[in-house]
């Protein structure tokens, strides 16, 4: 059974709901806004050697956004393999130290 001012409280509650959606929606909308016209400025510009320029700095950007990421973390990886492997060695020779059985 539904007691008095349950309907209101699920309005209420489904007003809150409905703002932070909103809230959130906007927030996104917004933030999505500047990278598309980032993309597209490019094609607006009316000489063509300015947006000729326009689309290589694009080009260049892009490049350089994508092509640090996969050396570093090989060579990251390398670095972290050589120290464990440099740790191991120095374990192991400790343990070769103790005396077994005496």
């Amino acid at each position: 059974m539904l007691a008095i001012g349950e309907p209101e409280k699920t309005a209420a509650m489904n007003s809150i709901i409905v703002r932070y959606c909103f809230a959130a929606l906007t927030a996104l909308a917004l933030s999505a806004a500047p990278a598309a016209a980032v993309e597209q400025n490019c094609r607006f510009i009316p000489a063509k050697a300015d947006r000729e320029a326009c689309y290589k700095r694009q080009e260049d950007e892009l490049a350089a956004k994508r092509k640090p990421a996969a050396p570093a973390a090989e060579s990251t990886t390398l670095e972290t393999l050589r120290q464990l492997r440099q740790e191991d060695d120095a374990v192991y020779r400790s343990i070769n130290n103790i005396c077994r059985g005496c």
